[in-house]
Order: structure tokens, then sequence, then C-alpha cells
């Protein structure tokens, strides 16, 4: 499979995904200053920017201009990072690595870190707000990001995750492991195409195949993310590996084994490059399913 194109499209748009999140995040130099620091440090620390680049090829595959959702894609990417900051605390993942560096919580402290992905969170919606290309969209947008990133999507799939590692057997069940993930983590994947699709006047066939597109593409980063947890090294990754065995986690690769893991998101890569075949944007959503399951970090 070849990732050549995604590559590429990545090179193009990152730095600008980069540079509007630095317009748009408030300045260290404004009150209260610790929250703004923590903000920053941990939004600019940089990472794949995947989250911001679905949400850019929703709007292409919706016939959209990506140039329009760039504040949009941005205000994905907030979320996405806020839910990082959390993650990392004592009382969830407990991990002193993020993106390559200390985590937020280790370098401003658990309550300034706690309090900066709540500032993330809510500055969310603010951005979209504010730059939605179309105002009368705003509202389903806010309704598609709320319903991804709350109780229905991530942090219904991170409570599950922590019940789950608390009553953990040697192999847990493979259907409860595919619940989790396509929750904690499928579903800000798959509301990011939705997203881009819904800033741009999508109609609902579109939004439809784009959400199942994106359900399965979520779903193959996930059960990667839990081989390269088995596999990888802290270097490549950016965080600490094997946390996922230490803390008891419900993984693929527990349910069903590294190679059944790498199998299944290959499957599931496949279905969604099917789902999207002959629509805008499908070479490149498809390349991005090779780069997925070709990742290192």
């Amino acid at each position: 499979m070849d990732t050549t194109l995604i590559r590429d499209y990545l090179h193009a748009w990152t730095p600008r995904v980069d540079a509007r999140l630095d317009e748009l995040l408030p300045s260290e130099d404004d009150e209260p200053r610790s929250v703004h620091a923590a903000m920053r440090y941990s939004v600019q620390a940089g990472g794949k920017r995947l989250r911001p680049a679905l949400v850019l090829l929703g709007a292409r595959a919706a016939g959209g201009d990506e140039a329009s959702v760039l504040g949009v894609a941005c205000a994905v990417e907030l979320v996405h990072t806020y839910s990082l900051i959390h993650d990392d605390l004592p009382a969830m993942d407990d991990d002193d690595v993020r993106r390559g560096r200390a985590s937020c919580h280790r370098r401003f402290g658990e309550a300034v870190a706690i309090l900066a992905g709540d500032a993330l969170n809510t500055f969310a919606f603010e951005v979209i707000a504010e730059t939605a290309p179309q105002p009368e969209t705003v509202g389903a947008l806010v309704r598609e990001l709320c319903r991804a990133a709350g109780t229905a999507g991530m942090v219904g799939g991170q409570v599950a995750d922590l019940e789950a590692a608390e009553v953990a057997a040697a192999r847990p069940d493979v259907a409860t492991v595919r619940a989790i993930h396509e929750r904690k983590t499928g579903a800000l994947l798959t509301s990011s195409l939705r997203i881009g699709a819904i800033a741009s006047g999508a109609n609902e066939t579109t939004l439809e195949a784009l959400g199942a597109a994106g359900e399965r593409l979520g779903l193959a980063f996930q059960i990667v993310d839990d081989v390269l947890d088995e596999e990888g090294l802290a270097d490549e990754l950016g965080k600490t590996p094997g946390k996922d065995r230490q803390q008891g986690k419900a993984t693929y690769p527990a349910a069903i084994g590294i190679d059944a893991s790498r199998a299944e998101a290959l499957r599931l890569i496949a279905e969604s490059r099917e789902i999207l075949t002959g629509r805008p944007a499908s070479e490149l959503l498809a390349s991005l399913g090779a780069f997925v399951v070709e990742r290192r970090s």
C-alpha cells in the first residue's frame, strides 16, 4: 500500500494547522499565564495532526474548500490534546512522557494540567463558533463533536477502559475491547471526517459514507496503537511503551494476539477503502489507511 499521497498531503497541511493553532491559542503573556503556558506546551508538542487532517479530507470529500475549515480542524485538535493531558494523569493512564517530552502534569503539576485540559476542551467550541465557514452549521458541528468527545464516545470509552483494567482477565473478550476502542479512540477520528464534511454542507448520504469509513479507520488506528505498545520503541512512539500490559489494559493483542490484530487492522482498512471508492478524496483516504497500519508511532 502506498503512503506517498498522504505523506505529501500532511507535509503540505500540517504546518498550516500548526500556524493556525499558534494564532488561535491564548498568549503565555495573558493571565492566567500558567494555564496558558500549559495549553500551548501541550498543543505545540507536535504529533501527527491526524484528526485535523481528517477534518480537511472530510471537507474535500464533500466538495468543500480545505482552507475554509482550518479553524474547525484546529478545534478538533484542541479536544484531542485535552484528552491526552487528562489520559496521562496519575489517576488515569499515569504516563510521564507524551509526544517525546514530559507530559503536562509532570511539567506544570497536576492541578494546572487538569485546568489546561479543561480550558482546551471549552476553547474548542469557541473556535468552532468563530471559525465555521457556514454559520448555519455551527449547531451541527458542536453536536457532532460533543457526541464524539462525551460519554457516548471518548469519555465513555475511557471509563470502560479503566473499568475493564480493574477486572481484566488473562485474555479479554474481543467484543469488549472493540467496544472500548470504538468509543475511546474511534469516535473522535470518525467525527473528524464528518465534521469537515458538515462544515462544507455535505448531504446525509456523504455523511453516512464518511462515518462508516471513519469507524473502520478509527478502530484500525487503535488496533495498531495496541500493537505498537507491545512492539514499539520509546524514541519512535514518543511515549512509554509496554504500559498497556503493565496496567492490565484490554487490548487487541491481549485478546487475539499480535498477528491476528495486524490482520484485523488490514481488513478494516480494506473495508474503509471500499466504502469510499469513487468518492472525492478517496485516493488520499486510501493512502491514509495505509499510513495508519504502517506507522511506527
